[in-house]
């Protein structure tokens, strides 16, 4: 079935290309992956319009530095909210439960878990529970007015369904990348 297909080759290869890496160079590309990631979540505010399509791509560079390796997507994670610190704290309360949390959750799926249902379950959990944070613990409004800042269970289950189609969509992209990514590499 094709949810419960193994994932493992794509991966594997592209961490073994990571760690063949020198450290430095990989600190500098997870430097690179911050500043990404930072840059393209602040899109939003600097960019009014156009940066609203460019916020989710901040997924993406905390989805491969920890597909990459654990520890650096952690300190990626860590180092993207301090540059958004600084860079445009407003956004500061929308990533850590939104889009880094969705890239921390399939990365790190990823890493632990060999087929793409679970890596889909695991992200859309993180992303649900991230959304459901923001709206009934701080009562930002993170889905617009539409959504009431009220716990409830059909609430949830369509923020689930929401998150389910949205992190399959990141999963078939990141897995798209990398197999671009070997080919690219090896010919």
């Amino acid at each position: 079935m094709y949810f419960l297909k193994s994932l493992s080759n794509e991966v594997k290869s592209a961490q073994f290309l990571f760690n063949r890496l020198s450290k430095t160079k990989q600190l500098v590309s997870g430097a690179l992956f911050a500043s990404l990631a930072a840059l393209f979540q602040s899109a939003g505010g600097f960019l009014p319009g156009i940066g609203i399509f460019l916020s989710p791509l901040s997924t993406a560079p905390i989805l491969f530095c920890f597909i990459l390796s654990l520890p650096l997507g952690f300190i990626i994670y860590i180092l993207t909210n301090l540059l958004l610190l600084v860079i445009q704290p407003s956004e500061l309360i929308i990533f850590p439960f939104t889009t880094g949390i969705l890239g921390m959750g399939i990365g790190s799926a990823f890493y632990f878990f060999k087929t793409r249902l679970y890596i889909i379950i695991s992200g859309a959990t993180l992303l649900t529970f991230g959304i459901i944070t923001l709206l009934c613990v701080f009562k930002f409004p993170v889905l617009g007015p539409v959504i009431s800042n009220n716990f409830s269970l059909s609430t949830t289950g369509l923020i689930f369904v929401f998150t389910f189609l949205y992190s399959w969509i990141w999963v078939e992209l990141s897995l798209a990348y990398l197999k671009k990514l070997k080919t690219f590499i090896f010919f």
